[in-house]
């Protein structure tokens, strides 16, 4: 048997952290395990929902590490279709939950709804439960300076480009993770070689296009670094979008290998500038700013 939440969880922002916690503490009161249940993929992606611009803030394994690393006992996983999506509130407590998943008390976040008879009121939701036998756990909103945490607002914060913002939020620093492919090799000759990142997830949100301070973890080893986003108007007429990183007082050669990348903060826009040597120049400028946002 287990104290469980259950939810998507999009982030594992400090909101999400908090209902999950309160579902640890429960268990180890009652001598029970603790339990997450979440869902993949994301509904959006299933019911087709404005599921063509759709971006994650976590990935599967991302989400399932977080969970893990607030020490929860158990992180289970449904296939969310379009089958599930049609169960009831009673269906999804009698067939998952209980059934399936053992689980004896429910622990809900502030507005979380389960089932697909989500008009009911949360208060609706929460008799279904105790009808069904499940002793229910209402966890008040999180709020921080006066906000309530969202996976939404956290888009919303890095596609402006505030990941500070969003890391506030999150309670931690943003991430991109992927392979170092090959460029073109134009920063190198410029004295400032750059590290072109394959994203392992597609489905991954970027931050928008700017210039970032981030730190690298390359292995076991970490360094200070820059990070460009978006489609180098300098030296390129196209629109893709690239995520190139100079990593300070660093060269190696690292195609191939596993790169993270967390976003500390934003340093300026991504501009066009005419010539590389203009160009060159406010590299140093960012190189300095960077190693001062550090300090």
């Amino acid at each position: 048997m287990s104290v469980a939440t259950t939810g998507f969880f999009d982030g594992m922002h400090l909101g999400h952290q908090k209902v999950i916690l309160t579902a640890k503490r429960i268990a180890e009161e009652k001598g029970l395990k603790s339990q997450v249940v979440t869902f993949w993929p994301h509904p959006r992606s299933v019911l087709q929902q404005e599921a063509y611009d759709l971006r994650l803030l976590t990935s599967l394994e991302e989400k399932k590490a977080l969970i893990k690393g607030l020490g929860i006992d158990e992180v289970t996983v449904l296939e969310f279709t379009r089958e599930f999506s049609l169960l009831t509130t009673e269906e999804f407590i009698k067939e998952y939950l209980i059934g399936k998943c053992g689980v004896k008390v429910l622990v809900i976040g502030y507005d979380h709804h389960i089932g697909h008879d989500q008009s009911k009121s949360q208060k609706d939701m929460m008799d279904i439960c105790r009808r069904c036998g499940l002793e229910v756990v209402r966890v008040d909103e999180f709020t921080l300076d006066g906000q309530v945490p969202s996976s939404t607002k956290i888009r919303h914060m890095l596609e402006k480009g505030d990941v500070a913002g969003a890391s506030a939020f999150l309670g931690r620093d943003y991430v991109l993770k992927g392979v170092v492919v090959s460029g073109n090799h134009l920063g190198r000759t410029i004295g400032f070689p750059t590290a072109n990142l394959k994203l392992y997830d597609p489905l991954k949100l970027i931050p928008g296009n700017g210039v970032y301070a981030v730190k690298v973890a390359l292995g076991k080893r970490r360094f200070k670094g820059i990070c460009n986003i978006g489609v180098r108007p300098t030296v390129s007429n196209g629109n893709y979008i690239s995520i190139e990183t100079h990593i300070l007082d660093f060269n190696e050669d690292i195609y191939g290998l596993d790169l993270k990348l967390e976003f500390a903060g934003r340093l300026r826009d991504e501009k066009k500038f005419s010539s590389l040597d203009v160009l060159k120049l406010q590299l140093e400028k960012d190189k300095e700013s960077c190693i001062k946002y550090f300090l």
